[in-house]
């Protein structure tokens, strides 16, 4: 390996590293000592509800862990966006989870954390996955509620799904193992079936102090709102639990009895390593996002086999385009070529040189016919961007690269297939849209 790959290595193991330790920071939630709170109560924290929930041994991944991030500092911050969001197995079925993190501001609602519940909710409407709702809130955090009550893209739309995915058969399963006040009452109680623990779970339109305010009631929030009063008088919720362990088995008694939709029909076969080494991708990214490097390299260690069966290699190779299996699963990908490239040249058309990371017209019209190709054939889209937009000048200009463009985010824009974006370096302008960014709705999109 030469000098230039290991001082990139060294770069990009250091940002890794830092990125383990600010997400081992996240994980802690409000902190250690109201997670030790926590426990004081008989309570598990929301990662701990979610894991005891999976599978064990089980594949999952996490969605928006770093949400939140450094947000509302003046209100002591907002870990992970207050909630917990992970996608995994339970009882062999794949689910969506969402879980209240109760050590960060009692589980108060943020507009983060609404925004990351409608991604969730997004998510499982796609794909047709089960949902569970791990419900521990104090309902939304009051000094912000101007900034999540009114819009199309607030907390009301919570609700709204809760019941167009009732409409589309999606299950959802919510149980209360803490708090769920006012408005937050109605997510559990939207959903298919819902539990509650006892002596823990409470739900109510207004607690006891609020109620004793506004009408002169004197009682007690067990009574207002327990699990004896909505399993046996109100009949609010379905199942009793005895402790969050009891809850969780029963949510993975009734996932068990799900039946499956109809299969998607994406292709598969049995799963394969890359022939090259995984770890050598932090020698081949270079530290500053200006440089150039060979993206091909990057996808031999990214793909089952280091297999990459490239469509049209030699024309608009600023673009690559190709097929290949990501655990065994078929897919196209569609990525910016982050090296300088020379384009063969003809008696009417001289040879030049393109720039890496550039859409040029003959790039964007390979992806469009591609991307139609993978459509037609049901192959799913993996997008790895390092685009630094669409190329200007007169030459472009007067070869209609604004109509090459516009073809390739049309065609984006009306795939049906699942879509996949991974920011890999840069993401700019219109290159931005027309390598799937998040406005064209990808399935998942991660940073890097």
């Amino acid at each position: 390996m030469d000098l230039s790959f290991n001082k990139n290595e060294d770069h990009n193991k250091l940002l890794a590293s830092e990125l383990r330790r600010r997400l081992g920071k996240v994980k802690l939630g409000g902190g250690k000592k109201r997670i030790d709170n926590h426990h004081e109560k008989g309570k598990l924290t929301a990662r701990e509800r979610i894991d005891f929930l999976f599978d064990k041994n089980s594949k999952s991944i996490e969605i928006g862990a770093f949400a939140g991030e450094d947000m509302y500092p003046e209100h002591g911050g907002c870990p992970s966006g207050g909630v917990v969001v992970k996608m995994g197995y339970v009882s062999k079925k794949l689910c969506i989870v969402v879980a209240n993190d109760a050590t960060v501001k009692a589980g108060a609602w943020f507009p983060i954390t609404g925004k990351k519940n409608l991604r969730a909710q997004e998510i499982a409407i796609e794909n047709k996955l089960p949902i569970i709702y791990l419900v521990d809130s104090a309902g939304v955090y009051l000094p912000m509620q101007d900034e999540i009550f009114p819009d199309k893209e607030h907390f009301g739309r919570i609700f709204r799904n809760n019941a167009i995915m009732s409409s589309m058969g999606i299950t959802q399963i919510a149980a209360v193992m803490g708090s769920c006040v006012a408005g937050g009452a109605y997510l559990p109680i939207m959903s298919d079936e819902a539990l509650i623990v006892e002596k823990t779970g409470s739900i109510f339109l207004a607690g006891s102090y609020l109620v004793k305010a506004a009408i002169g009631e004197n009682i007690d929030n067990e009574t207002l709102g327990g699990a004896s009063t909505h399993c046996e008088i109100s009949g609010v919720t379905d199942y009793k639990a005895k402790d969050d362990k009891d809850a969780l088995h029963k949510i993975r008694n009734i996932v068990d009895k799900i039946g499956d939709f109809d299969k998607a029909g994406f292709n598969r076969a049995e799963p394969s390593v890359p022939k090259k080494n995984e770890e050598e991708i932090f020698g081949i990214l270079p530290k500053a996002r200006h440089e150039q490097y060979d993206m091909l390299e990057i996808i031999e260690r990214l793909v089952d086999d280091s297999s990459f069966e490239q469509y049209k290699e030699g024309y608009g190779q600023t673009i690559l385009t190709g097929y290949a299996r990501i655990d065994g699963w078929s897919v196209g990908i569609i990525a910016n070529q982050r090296k300088l490239v020379k384009t063969k040249g003809s008696k009417t058309k001289p040879s030049e040189m393109q720039f890496g990371g550039v859409i040029y017209n003959d790039s964007a019209d390979k992806a469009t016919r591609f991307i139609a190709n993978c459509n037609q054939k049901k192959i799913p889209l993996v997008f790895l961007q390092d685009v630094t937009g669409f190329m200007v000048g007169s030459k472009s200009e007067h070869s209609g690269i604004i109509k090459d463009g516009a073809k390739m985010v049309n065609a984006v824009s009306n795939s049906v297939v699942p879509k996949f974006t991974i920011v890999i370096g840069n993401s700019y302008g219109a290159g931005n849209y027309a390598m799937c960014g998040k406005a064209y709705d990808p399935r998942k999109r991660s940073v890097r």
